[in-house]
């Protein structure tokens, strides 16, 4: 497989939280309608609960890391290829073949997987809210010696904003 581009993507609140452990406190028609957008023929990494939550989404395979990765099977799509895969490490979740568009996957939560992803991440596209909520899971935080911004949309309530990893 070529070089895999790692991108985080998620909703985050001005005090970096994303989830109470069950679902995130905003949602956003445009924001999720761009997640699909952007995610669209790429393959997606999460963790069980979000995959719960999510579901299967058409035009992009899950790999999901789990504990039990026996428990999770996947229908198959039309051309037979597995609509997901179940894998018990981060590193299993990169390596995994999936004949996808593997150009681009995106890490899409939760807490747990953005912490293993962390050190391996090329890009941030992140849904930054601009109110607090209230929620035990966070989003690792963000510095300036760390990451970049290279581009932001502001949309009134959030803004939608790229970040890549800063020059060591």
């Amino acid at each position: 497989m070529a070089e895999t581009k790692l991108v985080a993507i998620a909703v985050v609140s001005s005090n970096g939280v994303i989830g109470d452990g069950n679902d995130q406190p905003f949602k956003f028609p445009e924001d999720w309608a761009r997640f699909k957008r952007v995610t669209q023929d790429h393959a997606l990494i999460l963790g069980r609960r979000t995959h719960e939550a999510m579901g299967l989404l058409p035009g992009r395979t899950s790999i999901v890391i789990t504990r039990h990765p026996e428990r999770l099977s996947f229908p198959r799509r039309e051309d037979g290829r597995p609509h997901g895969y179940a894998v018990s490490s981060f590193e299993e979740a990169v390596a995994i073949e999936t004949g996808d568009a593997d150009d681009i996957r995106f890490v899409a939560g939760g807490g747990q997987i953005y912490q293993m992803a962390w050190p391996h991440l090329d890009e941030l596209d992140i849904t930054e809210v601009h109110a607090e909520a209230v929620g035990s899971v966070r989003f690792p935080e963000i510095t300036a010696d760390e990451w970049r911004e290279v581009s932001r949309e502001p949309r009134g309530e959030f803004d939608f904003v790229r970040y890549v990893r800063a020059a060591c």
